[in-house]
């Protein structure tokens, strides 16, 4: 039955108050009988041959008395190769509950799908072996002579009757026998839709009496396509909703709910909800929208760069189809997928043509129909994998806890990640696969081939062509993306400037450029910016260069004398952007500024940003060969010399225990000793710079030694309640790793205070002497142990329902170093407190607990964590030692941010991205060097 929703119907199936037998006649003949269905208000759907030659055409509808209501009709759209036709109705209101309701006001769309293997299928029609004879009427009247319904039910696979191009039909139950020799028992079923799973597949067309009685044959919707014209199927289109291409076509059988607990599924929502979110406010910040979004075009692309169509279309042994129509505009690029059986599609374009838009357009659209049991598409940015290093099922699972924070464990092992992926619930799409390092495409497309079936790729053409000259990749589809046409950019760049003096854009500043692009003998500089304006990358610089700055005159772009080809101008474009995107905010009518963002200098951002980009480029050029593209937070700084950064954590590091232990030496010797206010200025400031040269190489060199790159953000946060059912097994390794690190501290600390501090006069005797060296050693390495156990045991790891953006994830990193210093003072404090306690009093116990457990805080937490934790790290280099420098800002989170709300930046999951590589790559050759 079909539901009425706020006054509109919803599509909902097979309805036995649309189906109606079609009565026709010839001039002075008898005419014949078929079937039908009512697809809109005053609109029946039946077989061609069923109204062709027809005099006249009544409907009949079946009311809920069982009576009859008949309906005069006229055929006026026919098609004999698809044998379709389309009868118009003169009763608006006919067989919709309410006669006289307005047209088509309770009558639901109808829903149309391909069939690719054997499905469940269903027909209500008027046969002729329901012939009733010498029934009296429901009224009481006159015996009549009707044809009743039949309902057909049965089986169809699109493997039989191949070389008709029919779909068949095979029925639970037919007739037992055929009552009149010569004739179809089946004659009337002709024109009755067949319908699967709520979906239009066919109409039945005729019935083969040597194929027995219990299979009729149907004209399969697919294949109208290639038996109609462009023209007619926009018709049909518009008169029944057929959707305008096969891609539209829902296909049958559904895929069944991908495998996975419960809490997969959970968690593939909760995923699919964050990616929408992410990508959508990128959308917004890309103005897509304003004034509207650029056509973007696809088309099918050589043939020599995709697989055999059997392959491709999932075909039987033996079968040759054709090739599948896949161009279009990027709005409809999900339909196209989904009309690859394979669901391989590679989209090929040049630099700048749209192939990231694509890609977002096509995870925002097929976000917005999925259902709870497909996959989560996922844009994945190819240019940091190394396929000869890392699977890509590894790579793909820690892409996703470092952007998604899928990093919790799952229920039969491993994290979620893993299990998302392993379970098929992601839909990989990757994005940049000519960013992977050269050399390398052919070994990618063998690794992608060999972990997952569905996938969307990019590529530039070169680089894909040149992957694919041997070997094709296995049952992927390929489209290219073509070039905006002038029309596309006439309409466009008018609506992004201000309005012309009559309000129109036939006034505006782009009006005297466009001019000069129409006409029939272009200038040479018109001829230059005609080939430059081609793809959505330099129409977005155009625009902000000279409709969003103010002050910019787009004529100058047709000045040869400054652009002597079209190269010029693209360099032009990408110079003029940046400088363009941080022009200073306008005031407001008092003269105030009015900050909606922050207004940095333009030079100094470009300086900033120029810096991002070389450390991008050598970041890239050390790792996998080319530039990379994940500005990640936590990286920043690992691009200088290792000596450079191992003099800046080990300096950081000594400062934290030198500093601490020389203020909390002078009051304790103070108080404890008879020495006096000298005396203890001078032991503090001589134990402080020891104990600090100290830390300072031992945490410099380690650091030195163990960073092969960037720590990564801790992908576990600290929670003391609600632990129940969390693995501990990390506490004990921790604890003994924390035990050695002590013993062999105290050792060494044991040593100065004890030989290199008393051999310069300094001793203040409160070191406790043999007995107070036996128990400092082991007090030490069991303090140290019990804070890397406390701090293990209760780690518990991110929850997907928690941030993964820089800023969260920055905060999650920098609580941890924090709770983790609050751990160490109140070990090492209340340890101090309680042993002095018992020998020298409560007061005295609280002043060197005290003592200790700030020493401690700082020395062993803050040291720990500049060293080896991703927000220390950050800390040192980015946040001190950069700005310094002059080299980055000193407010470098707020200057990411508001690079994204300027479109410079993009946020993808955790990392940051300039808006494309081409910016980048333009700001690497300009950014500072050797710096």
């Amino acid at each position: 039955m079909s539901a009425v929703v706020g006054g509109a119907a919803e599509p909902d199936g097979l309805d036995r108050r649309r189906a109606v037998q079609v009565v026709t006649t010839c001039g002075a003949g008898a005419g014949g009988r078929g079937s039908g269905y009512q697809v809109t208000g005053n609109v029946v759907l039946t077989a061609a041959h069923v109204v062709c030659g027809a005099a006249t055409v009544q409907v009949r509808f079946l009311t809920e008395d069982g009576g009859t209501r008949e309906v005069q009709g006229r055929p006026f759209w026919v098609n004999s190769d698809a044998d379709v036709a389309l009868i118009a109705l003169a009763d608006a209101g006919a067989g919709v509950p309410g006669a006289g309701s307005p047209a088509g006001a309770a009558v639901a769309p109808v829903r149309f799908a391909r069939v690719s293997k054997p499905v469940e299928c269903e027909a209500l029609g008027f046969p002729r072996f329901r012939l009733r004879a010498a029934a009296a009427s429901p009224g009481g009247g006159t015996a009549v002579t009707y044809r009743d319904s039949h309902h057909a039910r049965g089986e169809t696979t699109p493997l039989s009757n191949r070389r008709e191009g029919s779909l068949e039909m095979t029925l639970r139950s037919s007739p037992e026998y055929d009552p009149e020799r010569g004739r179809s028992p089946w004659e009337g079923m002709s024109g009755a839709p067949v319908w699967s799973g709520g979906y239009v597949i066919g109409v039945i067309t005729r019935h083969y009496r040597s194929d027995g009685l219990g299979t009729l044959a149907a004209s399969p919707v697919d294949r109208w396509y290639r038996q109609m014209g462009p023209q007619e199927i926009g018709e049909l289109s518009s008169l029944i909703g057929l959707p305008p291409d096969p891609g539209g076509l829902e296909e049958l059988p559904r895929a069944a709910p991908l495998p996975g607990a419960p809490e997969l599924r959970e968690a593939a929502g909760l995923l699919a909800s964050r990616v929408a979110g992410q990508w959508r406010k990128e959308e917004r910040r890309r103005h897509v929208h304003d004034p509207f979004p650029l056509p973007v075009r696809f088309r099918n692309a050589d043939a020599r760069l995709l697989d055999h169509w059997a392959k491709i279309r999932d075909a039987p042994p033996g079968a040759d189809p054709e090739p599948l129509a896949l161009a279009g505009r990027i709005d409809r690029i999900v339909e196209v997928y989904r009309s690859i059986p394979s669901r391989r599609l590679v989209v090929l374009g040049g630099a700048g043509a749209g192939k990231t838009i694509l890609t977002l357009r096509f995870v925002l659209d097929w976000l917005d129909a999925r259902t709870p049991d497909e996959p989560v598409p996922v844009i994945f940015s190819l240019g940091s994998w190394d396929p000869t290093i890392v699977s890509l099922r590894d790579w793909m699972c820690h892409q996703l806890v470092r952007d998604h924070g899928l990093a919790a464990p799952a229920a039969h092992g491993g994290n979620l990640a893993g299990a998302l992926v392993d379970t098929g619930w992601i839909l990989p799409v990757m994005d940049g696969f000519d960013e992977i390092a050269g050399g390398l495409q052919r070994a990618a497309l063998k690794e992608i081939d060999r972990t997952t079936t569905p996938l969307l790729l990019t590529s530039r053409p070169g680089e894909y062509a040149e992957a694919v000259e041997t070997r094709p990749f296995p049952k992927a589809a390929v489209v290219e993306l073509t070039d905006l046409t002038l029309h596309d950019v006439a309409l466009y760049l008018p609506l992004t400037s201000r309005p012309g003096t009559d309000g129109g854009t036939r006034s505006t500043v782009w009006e005297p450029v466009l001019d000069e692009l129409r006409g029939q003998r272009r200038s040479p500089g018109a001829e230059n910016l005609a080939g430059v304006l081609v793809t959505p990358l330099m129409v977005a610089m155009a625009r902000a260069v000279y409709s969003d700055a103010p002050g910019s005159d787009p004529v100058r772009l047709l000045d040869t004398a400054a652009f002597a080809s079209p190269e010029d101008l693209q360099r032009h474009l990408l110079a003029a952007f940046t400088p363009a995107a941080y022009e200073p905010s306008p005031t407001d009518g008092d003269g105030h500024r009015r900050r909606r963002r922050q207004d940095w200098n333009p030079d100094r951002a470009q300086q900033w940003l120029g810096y991002l980009a070389v450390h991008l480029d050598r970041l890239g050029r050390a790792g996998t060969g080319v530039p990379a593209r994940d500005l990640a937070w936590w990286q920043l700084g690992t691009t200088m010399s290792r000596s450079s950064r191992v003099l800046v954590i080990g300096f950081l590091a000594a400062l934290a225990l030198g500093v601490t232990t020389a203020v909390g030496n002078v009051p304790v010797d103070l108080i404890a000793t008879p020495f006096g206010l000298g005396f203890a200025l001078v032991r503090g400031l001589v134990v402080g710079l020891l104990h600090a040269l100290v830390n300072g190489l031992f945490f410099g060199l380690v650091y030195g030694f163990v960073s092969q790159g960037a720590a990564e953000p801790s992908r576990v946060r600290i929670q003391v309640f609600g632990r129940a059912g969390h693995r501990r097994t990390g506490v004990l390794p921790r604890f003994r790793l924390g035990l050695g690190c002590g013993v062999l501290a105290a050792l060494v600390l044991l040593f100065l205070d004890r030989v290199v501090v008393e051999s310069l006069g300094l001793g203040d005797g409160l070191d406790g002497g043999l007995v107070g060296g036996l128990v400092f050693v082991p007090g030490l390495g069991l303090g140290v142990g019990s804070v890397f156990g406390i701090t293990a045991w209760l780690e518990v790891p991110v929850d997907i329902r928690s941030g993964v953006s820089s800023s969260e994830l920055l905060g999650q990193d920098r609580r941890n170093v924090l709770f983790h210093m609050l751990v160490w003072a109140l070990v090492f404090g209340t340890g101090a407190a309680c042993a002095n306690a018992f020998t020298a009093g409560p007061g005295w116990g609280l002043l060197v607990g005290l003592a200790f457990g700030i020493e401690a805080a700082f020395a062993g937490g803050l040291a720990y964590g500049l060293a080896f934790t991703a927000w220390g790290q950050w800390v040192a280099l980015a946040r001190i030692w950069l700005p310094l420098t002059g080299r980055l800002p000193w407010r470098l989170v707020a200057f990411l941010d508001d690079a994204c709300e300027r479109d410079v930046l993009r946020q993808a999951g955790a990392v940051y991205q300039f808006r494309h590589a081409q910016l980048q790559d333009h700001l690497a050759q300009a950014g500072p060097a050797g710096r």
